[in-house]
């Protein structure tokens, strides 16, 4: 009697694994432990591949943890003393759950390219709106001056601070300084490495205005969990304005920095 409760238990053990793994993705976007807010252009897509994704996997999750629970309590050995018997397995059974999966990966290759190429391919045609710098363990920003071409004399300096156009096009080209990081915007659902030695164009449109975290997603050495910065996204006219505050910051502290090297 024993035996068979502990059976009992086990088998309910492994069910309720998928009950309330099912029951907590159905509670959690109602206590706010959810997907942070999109305020991208591009971001429904990915939002959309997610929850394809989250749904066809959720399945065959709780399918496999079901079936697992019913062989637990139907061959439970209390109830059935009779001897296992063997197989020797099945060549077409095997052929058949390697083609299911590898039918689906392929589908899910073919469903997700759209929104590949609208985030990785279809680059804009445009002149970097900014470049971030990762280093650990920071965020450096650099603006075009006044003459839209970074490189030059006049360009803009900034760390952690990263402001940007809604409803615009932004072209970031991101750069390593040191080792492997990861520029990562949760609220426009962008995730892209920088890689040293490499200049990466990352592109997105932000529809909404307010101010979001920057994290570096790869694990870059002792201070990762400090590599952290804001992006405020705000209209044309406040970014301008912006710029043009920041650009006389700079300006009024250079004469100085310029006098103190030269002593």
């Amino acid at each position: 009697m024993g035996k068979r409760l502990a059976a009992m238990f086990w088998a309910l053990l492994f069910l309720a694994v998928p009950v309330l793994g099912v029951a907590t993705f159905a509670i959690a976007p109602a206590y706010d432990h959810w997907l942070p807010k999109d305020v991208s252009e591009h971001g429904q897509s990915i939002d959309s591949l997610f929850y394809f994704i989250l749904a066809l996997t959720g399945v065959v999750f709780v399918v496999t943890e079901v079936i697992l629970f019913w062989f637990m309590w139907k061959y439970d050995a209390s109830r059935r003393p009779e001897g296992a018997t063997y197989l020797q397995g099945s060549h077409t059974l095997e052929v058949v759950w390697t083609i299911i999966p590898a039918a689906t990966l392929l589908f899910l290759a073919i469903y997700q390219m759209n929104a590949w190429a609208d985030v990785k391919m279809r680059r804009p045609v445009m002149s970097p709106t900014v470049e971030v710098v990762a280093r650990q363990f920071e965020w450096r920003l650099r603006y075009p001056g006044r003459d839209g071409t970074l490189g030059t004399a006049d360009d803009l300096f900034l760390v952690n601070d990263l402001h940007l156009p809604i409803d615009e096009d932004v072209l970031v080209q991101l750069k390593s300084m040191d080792v492997l990081h990861s520029f990562f915007l949760p609220n426009v659902r962008i995730k892209q490495d920088a890689v040293p030695g490499m200049k990466i164009p990352v592109w997105f449109k932000a529809r909404e205005v307010g101010e979001f975290d920057i994290v570096c997603a790869e694990l870059c050495g002792w201070g990762h969990y400090k590599m952290k910065g804001r992006v405020t996204f705000e209209t044309r006219a406040e970014f301008d304005a912006w710029l043009e505050r920041k650009y006389a910051e700079q300006q009024a502290v250079q004469p100085q920095t310029e006098v103190a090297r030269a002593d």
